[in-house]
């Protein structure tokens, strides 16, 4: 299968991605009106819509770099970073990099996988790509809407198809609705029986509607607890459901999506090509993240973390041994720009005495052109699971999920990371660490902040949601936040002038307008 991926991403890359072949695939999905329906290869948009949505829509890491490292990762502490432009690590603004995964996704990934909704919708021969699409467009704006609130989604991505040009915001409570009614009624509808008419252009599960059907009630159980604070019988309801229809129970159900080593196009995963290539010195591992795995004797630390002497040698792969790594603290300067100031690294508590001595992201797994990218995996769905039966919405031991999604995070490291701990590794941690249930909840939400590394966009829209683990604000002068953790993402600002009237009316209706520190809809 992983061959099957990567063939398939080669040949996306040779066939859309080249000069001349990218000049006619920008030609076919910016201006429909010049050609007809039978001149597209809808198979090949929905590659394309999935490719994009791994956070690389231009090939340098343009929203991974921004949204999900210099924002998320640092909010979130995994990383810290003494750089002034990782905003992200002192709570300060940036307009463009808030709007950045807005910006690169609408007219690219969300536009292409609407018209492919458009054009297969009555064709008999793609009656399951339909019902996918359905699915994959769900976990799409699930991500959109977590990031900023009530965003374009019943109207989103029909410029070309009906001319709307200004589409409406809407609410996050109807999108969230929506999610759920199409994850269950799509994964009901998918047909095993019918012809796989996508194979390989799917780069998740080669149109196999036995493995979205996993992924769309495994979808349906992150949905659905998301709503735990704003909604939780909805809450409930949706995971039973989810539940009786089958989510993911194994690492083979995870959803992947593989990379290649080729530069300068969305192929590369993005965050490996900023961790490595564009701004390897630029961010360190956050000593909160560190500290956890080093206190808790967490295995995966040596295949997360290495210490490198020379950050900007991307040769320099480090020593990944567990003694050796150290986190960062958050929210100090350089070292040395004012050794008088407490703010300067210098003067953070046990200061190492070079800042090459802190850690950054294990280069022999996670930071790397090729490194895959996850969407969806069993060992989260696992700790959702615990949760739920920890707050007695499905029967089942608590202990037992947590056990499983804790094992799974483990083990999709070797797939994911290329290497990780080995069974016996892993089963001794677990005998070491086991299910608390007066302390079950937290232990739920760390272990789902260590197993979302890298996928700092949903660690960051679970922290907010459960409010574990707890982290510790920093306060640095001339932060917009007053000193606490952003809750979410602010609008373009061009929508103001853009989309003027439906901008408006969805600022009125967060409190406090369109800040960082305004809270979606869910996050009450």
């Amino acid at each position: 299968m992983e061959k099957k991926k990567s063939i398939a991403i080669l040949s996306l890359t040779v066939c859309l991605l080249t000069s001349a072949c990218k000049k006619d695939f920008i030609d076919i999905n910016t201006d429909p009106g010049q050609i007809t329906g039978d001149q597209i290869n809808f198979n090949y948009l929905f590659t394309s819509a999935q490719l994009l949505t791994s956070g690389n829509t231009d090939g340098y890491g343009y929203e991974d770099w921004r949204n999900n490292l210099i924002y998320s990762g640092c909010m979130i502490q995994h990383l810290s970073s003494t750089i002034s432009y990782w905003d992200g690590d002192k709570y300060l603004y940036n307009a463009s990099y808030n709007s950045a995964y807005w910006e690169k996704n609408y007219p690219n990934s969300i536009a292409d996988i609407v018209e492919v909704l458009h054009h297969v919708e009555k064709d008999t021969t793609q009656y399951n790509l339909y019902q996918i699409c359905r699915i994959f467009k769900a976990f799409m704006f699930q991500r959109m809407t977590d990031m900023y609130g009530d965003c374009p989604y019943s109207q989103a991505g029909f410029g070309y198809i009906s001319g709307i040009i200004s589409p409406e915001y809407d609410q996050q409570k109807d999108i969230y609705a929506d999610l759920l009614r199409e994850l269950k009624d799509a994964a009901g509808r998918l047909d095993p029986g019918k012809a796989n008419s996508i194979g390989s252009a799917d780069l998740l599960y080669h149109g196999d509607p036995a493995a979205w059907k996993k992924f769309a009630y495994s979808e349906m159980v992150r949905v659905a607890m998301r709503l735990s604070k704003v909604d939780p019988d909805m809450a409930r309801d949706w995971v039973q459901t989810a539940v009786q229809g089958g989510v993911m129970s194994s690492n083979m159900d995870n959803a992947v999506l593989r990379h290649e080593n080729v530069t300068g196009t969305p192929v590369v995963n993005g965050s490996g090509l900023v961790l490595l290539g564009n701004d390897p010195a630029g961010y360190r591992l956050s000593e909160t993240f560190v500290s956890f795995l080093r206190n808790t004797g967490d295995p995966r630390l040596s295949y997360l973390a290495t210490v490198c002497a020379d950050p900007l040698a991307p040769a320099d792969k480090g020593d990944t041994s567990f003694a050796r790594q150290l986190g960062q603290p958050n929210g100090y300067d350089p070292p040395s720009t004012d050794t008088n100031s407490p703010r300067d690294l210098t003067n953070a508590p046990n200061w190492p005495g070079s800042q090459n001595a802190y850690s950054v992201v294990n280069r022999y797994t996670f930071s790397r052109l090729e490194a895959p990218t996850f969407f969806l995996t069993c060992g989260e769905t696992e700790l959702l699971l615990a949760e739920a039966a920890a707050r007695g919405w499905i029967t089942g031991d608590p202990a037992g999920h947590y056990t499983a999604g804790v094992r799974a995070a483990m083990q999709q490291l070797g797939s994911q990371a290329g290497a990780g701990p080995s069974g016996g590794v892993i089963e001794d941690w677990l005998t070491r660490h086991p299910y608390d249930p007066s302390h079950g909840l937290i232990q739920i939400n760390e272990q789902y902040w260590v197993a979302g590394f890298m996928d700092e966009n949903e660690c960051f829209a679970n922290w907010r949601r459960s409010n574990y683990p707890t982290l510790t604000p920093v306060n640095y002068p001339g932060n917009i936040t007053g000193g606490v953790i952003p809750r979410r993402f602010t609008y373009p600002q061009s929508e103001a002038s853009t989309n003027t009237a439906h901008y408006n009316a969805a600022v009125a209706r967060l409190v406090n307008g369109d800040r960082m520190t305004s809270r979606v809809w869910w996050d009450k």
